[in-house]
């Protein structure tokens, strides 16, 4: 496997040249790095007026690894060539780096540039990238690939430090300016220090230059991360940015789905994948402005925001053992309080970052203390124990890592009962985070008061605080709905959703009819690839489809929701009809677009006759482009066709989709309508450019 590393952009606050004054310092030994032994120039080349200067050098390296290792080896010292290109007119500096010694059984390259800040010319940015392909190495590959590691995660954290060190010796030798370069014949030189009429001048740091991650902002605003852990971050917003076009989770919630999985790049860009896409289907992006709690919460749900812990982190209580939690699950439903504890989460997280600017320093979780005075027996109604078993596997797959501790206070004699049932559900670094406290155990010194500021601590656990949860009590009877009523509103509320999703078979496209009365009218799309690749395809037709008979295809099963209800879940739907001939009953208005799993794919086609368009999704596999034109042709398979030779097999992909039609003075080249753009957890991070929407042009062929 290749190992990726990319750095975030690192920022000097010194003119180029002067960096590079520094630079060069470095060679042909540096103390600060005693792994680089030497750095001997074999080639050197300039370009007649000076601009240029290409520089190749031989590096030995002394690489920290056990005895044994470099005697089966036969080697003491490894080399590599660097190649630095110098370009003083546009003011950069690329290297590349690659190993000489054991080429044929590693591969190491690296490269690396110092450009000028984009929005500070007396400013300069570096940004490193490399990667390790360990093909074989004597039957040490995995000793071999920690070593080089470890080893290179070690030279990349002295890297600013040393160039800072030779910037003080410069600086100590009275050298604080150097000049830039000018052609042979140029006109009057700037001033020292001379910037851009609209530089920014301040120390205040400014957005990361071409919507990359500033090495300054991780530690202000995400906190202190390894470079291996840097480089999982930026990797995985790139994917995002790559597939998401743009509308990508802030860099809080991305990097909260790292630490969930330990940093593992697959697994957390899995998991973060499954979020967004269960995210836009259920709308959660605009639940806090959405949602209305019941009065019945108002008045019996004990829990609340209270303030914040020591570490300024969102402080939530919950009285639970004075919570009516059979009655609230039957006065309001399941669905209902989902929505609540789903609000809660929304809420934490828009605290946290709040949080984070009053506090200056990065707060990405809150504290939860959970007080347990009263729980009984008829709290394990085994409804509201499944319910809550389903809260907290929704909270740990979509929220992960914003618990940061979990105080539970006067436990009873009944909560290991309770804790049996619930902790098998928990992740174990989230279990790790609890602190559980028995009777007034939480009133001694250094308990509780470690955790809260005593001016702080609830009336109700004995501080002088008032804190504004209700105290809950007993829900009437009379409240209670139906099991028919209960059963309409859950469906309602998970089903009443802008997307649909669909599953698309190999052989078996997915298509939806739209009738166009108006020419001129915008048809605009949203959608997301869940499974597998397809292909997106829009035909006109001025023929009336025939509309086939509503199937349910075998194995079609509901997205991320583990609970949805059934008919959320739309069948695979053909309306071209075999027999149909491509360019003569039918024509394609769009270049076909091909779609990755993982990918969120906006776009729009103006229309230019009136008539029936068709938007299809097929299958990509072996055959890629060319199998276009068999799958829209007359000799395309059908689903009645299909099922059988499936016989109950997997579906291959999966869309989730939403399509609206607008009048084009209310498009006007925006997206605006489709409710997926109005985002909060998908909108854009304050180190994120614009949002970039994929226009689909409006090529027509006829």
């Amino acid at each position: 496997m290749v190992q990726k590393y990319q750095s975030p952009v690192r920022v000097y606050k010194h003119p180029f040249e002067l960096i590079m004054a520094a630079y060069v310092r470095r060679f042909p030994s540096c103390p600060l790095i005693p792994m680089f032994v030497s750095g001997e120039v074999v080639r050197e080349e300039e370009s007649a007026d000076g601009a240029t200067t290409v520089t190749e050098r031989r590096c030995t390296v002394d690489v920290d690894a056990p005895r044994l290792l470099k005697r089966i080896a036969g080697v003491d010292y490894l080399y590599f060539t660097q190649k630095n290109s110098l370009d003083r007119r546009q003011r950069t500096l690329h290297i590349e780096a690659y190993n000489q010694t054991f080429s044929s059984r590693v591969l190491v390259t690296e490269h690396c540039s110092y450009t000028v800040h984009p929005e500070n010319e007396e400013w300069t940015c570096f940004e490193q990238s490399a990667s390790l392909d360990m093909k074989s190495f004597f039957g040490f590959e995995s000793t071999a690939e920690k070593i080089a590691m470890k080893q290179y995660a070690s030279s990349i954290s002295k890297g600013k430090e040393i160039v800072e060190y030779y910037l003080k010796e410069l600086e100590g030798e009275g050298i604080t300016h150097v000049p830039r370069w000018l052609p042979p014949i140029a006109a009057t030189p700037p001033p020292p220090g001379g910037r851009k009429e609209n530089a920014t001048l301040s120390d205040t740091l400014p957005g990361p230059p071409d919507d990359k991650l500033d090495a300054d902002y991780i530690r202000r605003y995400l906190g202190e991360l390894t470079p291996l852990q840097e480089s999982c971050l930026i990797r995985l917003r790139q994917w995002l940015q790559d597939t998401h076009k743009g509308k990508i989770p802030k860099d809080q919630h991305a990097l909260r789905f790292l630490r969930s999985r330990d940093f593992n790049l697959e697994k957390a860009h899995e998991a973060l994948r499954h979020t967004l896409t269960w995210r836009k289907q259920y709308q959660i992006d605009p639940l806090l402005d959405s949602w209305h709690r019941p009065q019945l919460l108002h008045d019996y749900y004990t829990g609340g925001w209270h303030h914040q812990d020591n570490d300024g982190r969102p402080l939530y209580i919950l009285r639970l053992g004075q919570m009516d939690t059979k009655g609230l699950v039957r006065a309001l439903g399941e669905e209902t309080l989902l929505r609540h504890v789903l609000s809660i989460n929304e809420e934490g997280l828009r605290r946290c970052e709040e949080n984070t600017n009053i506090f200056g320093r990065p707060i990405s979780c809150w504290t939860c203390l959970v007080d347990l005075e009263g729980l009984s027996m008829r709290h394990l109604w085994r409804p509201g124990v499944k319910a809550l078993l389903r809260f907290i596997e929704l909270v740990e797959a979509h929220y992960p890592e914003t618990l940061g501790r979990l105080l539970i206070l006067r436990a009873p004699r009944v909560f290991p009962v309770l804790w049996t049932l619930v902790s098998p559900f928990i992740d174990e670094n989230t279990r790790r985070k609890f602190l559980i406290y028995a009777g007034n155990d939480y009133q001694g010194p250094g308990v509780l008061q470690a955790y809260i500021s005593p001016n702080i601590i609830p009336d109700f656990l004995g501080g002088e605080c008032q804190c504004e949860i209700p105290e809950g009590g007993v829900v009437p009877k009379s409240l209670y709905r139906t099991a028919e009523e209960m059963e309409t509103e859950e469906a309602r509320m998970w089903t009443d959703t802008i997307y649909k999703s669909a599953s698309v078979l190999k052989g078996a496209p997915h298509e939806v009819l739209i009738e166009i009365i108006e020419p001129s009218s915008v048809i605009t799309w949203d959608f997301d690839v869940c499974k597998g690749d397809v292909v997106f395809n829009i035909y006109h037709s001025r023929r009336t489809p025939q509309t086939p008979p509503h199937r349910e295809a075998q194995g079609a099963h509901t997205l991320s929701h583990p609970h949805t209800p059934p008919g959320a879940c739309s069948n695979n739907t053909q309306m071209i009809d075999r027999s149909w001939v491509l360019g003569q009953d039918y024509s394609r208005v769009e270049t076909a677009l091909t779609c990755r799993e993982g990918e969120s794919i906006q776009g729009s086609h103006v229309t230019r006759w009136p008539g029936f368009y068709i938007l299809q999704w097929r299958f990509h596999g072996a055959g890629g482009a060319g199998g276009a034109a068999a799958c829209s042709g007359s000799s395309l398979a059908r689903v009645d066709d299909m099922l059988a030779s499936l016989q109950g097999a997997p579906h291959r992909c999966r869309i989730l989709y939403y399509t609206e039609v607008l009048q084009s003075q209310d498009f006007r080249g925006s997206m605006s309508s489709l409710e997926s753009s109005h985002s909060g957890f998908s909108q854009l991070s304050s180190a994120t450019a614009t949002s970039r929407q994929s226009q689909t042009s409006s090529t027509l062929s006829r």
